[in-house]
């Protein structure tokens, strides 16, 4: 697949920029004023010290089960390209569905798709040389530069990486399914295997909670012998266990 890079010093969203694009587009900034994550969540980066990009890819003639299950693929991707910046004998890098990537469980990217008709954008930010976060996520956030104990990973290095494995991981997601690379997903699965909550909305009164058997080959999150198609997924900790017990 051919990418062609769009590029602003900054921006409102790269995901409201990819809007106007065409698949192959890519749009990226230095800083944007109103990034956002899943459920609205905000994200904020320091100008020119992470990679803020979202991409456009074609999805016209897949059905829905299909496209709900991009984000996973995106999410493969871009912890396949974080892996080559990474030191040796690095934490543990891996994907929590729906859409972050995790080193050391320590959020290190995040990923968020949204589709407007035959298309899909691909929004992407990966903490490249971030070292200081607000405190409110201070504990719950790493970057490269954290993990190599020094600053220099260049954002465009990364970013190139990212498209790279984005590309591949596209061709076969259209071509067979998630199901082509559900073995791949779930050999570095964050939540099989724990007991977790999910929640729907940030005020979800009843979230689902048990025991986690994992991303399933249809994308969906399997909680407590039951499909999940949506939600924020998060690990309880043994404290957390008793509360709902």
């Amino acid at each position: 697949m051919t990418f062609t890079l769009h590029h602003k010093a900054v921006t409102t969203s790269t995901n409201l920029d990819a809007r106007e694009g065409a698949p192959g587009d890519v749009f990226t900034a230095d800083e944007q004023t109103a990034g956002r994550g899943r459920l609205d969540h905000r994200w904020l980066s320091p100008p020119g010290k992470n990679l803020i990009m979202s991409a456009v890819f074609n999805v016209e003639g897949l059905d829905s089960e299909r496209i709900s299950t991009f984000p996973l693929i995106v999410g493969l991707a871009v912890r396949e390209a974080i892996m080559y910046f990474v030191p040796p004998n690095p934490p543990a890098v891996l994907l929590k569905w729906p859409n972050d990537v995790l080193a050391d469980g320590r959020k290190i990217a995040g990923i968020l798709c949204e589709r407007t008709g035959d298309r899909v954008i691909a929004g992407i930010g990966v903490n490249v040389n971030q070292t200081e976060f607000d405190k409110e996520i201070a504990a719950r956030a790493t970057s490269l530069a954290l993990l190599r104990g020094e600053d220099g990973v260049r954002v465009e290095s990364v970013r190139y990486a990212v498209l790279s494995a984005l590309s591949a991981h596209y061709e076969t997601w259209r071509l067979h399914g998630f199901a082509a690379l559900h073995s791949d997903y779930a050999a570095v699965d964050a939540l099989r295997g724990h007991t977790v909550t999910v929640r729907q909305t940030d005020d979800d009164a009843f979230p689902i909670h048990g025991l986690c058997d994992g991303v399933a080959p249809d994308g969906t999150l399997i909680v407590a012998g039951k499909p999940i198609f949506a939600g924020e997924a998060h690990i309880l900790t043994s404290g957390d266990i008793n509360t709902y017990a």
